[in-house]
């Protein structure tokens, strides 16, 4: 995206041509995001959208940087965060119950630079994390997609850290269960 710094200063302002560009170009970035959390397609573009909105709502508190590129990895990284509370917002009101439902093919369509086959097991690799119990697969995408600490899990879930350390643990072994039945399979 070009000239992000000066597309963020628009964003401040309120401009909406450079929020239609942010939301545009970050779309598909955070929809994947949202997918890691809800999975009905429905559901997912409605929380993106509401994420997009508290983004807008609150930009007047990004702070720029002096150099292009860390602009853009503060907003990505800025974005990451609302949409993965956003998510689990939902997922809080709704009693945290599984998600079910396909993740729609186009979500998937490679994107410039990257390799089929890094894309291929990622999608594997979600589709495993989508059949976990809910709150193993939320911890899980927090501690090991997101990076998040067992004390921000604990804080943004209302659970204990021995809680989010054990689920990940018991998200971690249920994962590892289904990876050495698909290597028997194929072996």
């Amino acid at each position: 995206m070009e000239n992000i710094t000066r597309i963020i200063s628009g964003c401040i302002n309120k401009d909406y041509k450079c929020q239609k560009i942010v939301y545009e170009n970050f779309r598909g970035y955070t929809l994947r995001i949202v997918f890691r959390y809800i999975y009905r397609y429905e559901k997912a573009i409605d929380v993106m959208n509401d994420g997009f909105v508290k983004l807008f709502n609150s930009f007047h508190k990004f702070e720029l940087s002096s150099t292009e590129k860390d602009n853009e990895k503060l907003l990505m990284a800025w974005l990451k965060r609302i949409m993965i509370n956003t998510a689990i917002d939902a997922l809080r009101r709704g009693s945290l119950l599984p998600e079910i439902g396909a993740i729609p093919e186009y979500v998937w369509e490679i994107p410039s630079g990257e390799n089929a086959d890094q894309l291929l097991l990622y999608k594997e690799i979600i589709i495993m994390i989508k059949k976990l119990p809910p709150q193993y697969r939320m911890i899980f995408n927090l501690s090991v997609i997101d990076g998040y600490s067992h004390i921000e899990i604990a804080d943004m879930l209302k659970i204990s850290v021995g809680s989010s350390k054990s689920g990940l643990s018991r998200a971690r072994s249920i994962l590892q269960v289904n990876i050495k039945k698909i290597e028997s399979a194929i072996v």
